[in-house]
């Protein structure tokens, strides 16, 4: 019987998890000056809070192309959840915020043929999804890649293979 207690234990006092939104981050970017709508927003994994609308903020934004924007989050409180990247499409009249006009990032041109976005050697940051965890972690891919298409990586220990999905520049996208 006291068994019975002590395994029902830990279900209730488990952390509730509430999905983080695109709506949701979109409002957060408009109140720091860079008016979006949540269909430009791209969450690069599933992110989750302890709360149901958790104060975000923007901890950077970087070039990431010709129209996109690479924007790292994280909540007012570490308690209601870890930081997080997600990539914010740019409309073709929008401008692109005058902090990153001037920005040194280099990034490819939006070019009609289809470069790799991952090239064989060189690293990338692969997002690990699983039911309960999210990983994010630098590795050296295998394989050339263009969006869309599965490659392999290797961390960079060399010890664990992945494939990934290639989301875009030396940006990936796998499962636990």
């Amino acid at each position: 019987m006291a068994l019975c207690a002590a395994m029902a234990l830990p279900s209730m006092a488990a952390p509730s998890r509430n999905m983080v939104t695109a709506q949701q981050i979109a409002d957060t970017l408009s109140e720091a000056g860079m008016k979006v709508s949540a269909q430009q927003v791209t969450l690069l994994a599933d992110v989750v809070a302890s709360t149901s609308k958790p104060r975000l903020r923007v901890a950077s934004m970087e070039r990431w192309g010709d129209h996109r924007v690479k924007v790292r989050l994280d909540c007012a409180s570490n308690a209601e959840c870890i930081p997080f990247l997600v990539a914010v499409n740019l409309n073709n009249g929008d401008a692109m915020p005058a902090a990153l006009n001037s920005s040194s990032t280099a990034s490819r041109s939006a070019s009609g043929s289809k470069s790799p976005a991952v090239r064989a050697g060189e690293p990338a940051i692969l997002f690990l999804d699983g039911d309960h965890v999210h990983i994010q972690l630098t590795v050296t891919c295998l394989e050339n890649g263009v969006p869309g298409q599965t490659v392999r990586v290797v961390s960079n220990d060399k010890r664990r293979t992945f494939s990934a999905q290639v989301f875009s520049d030396a940006v990936l996208k796998g499962r636990l």
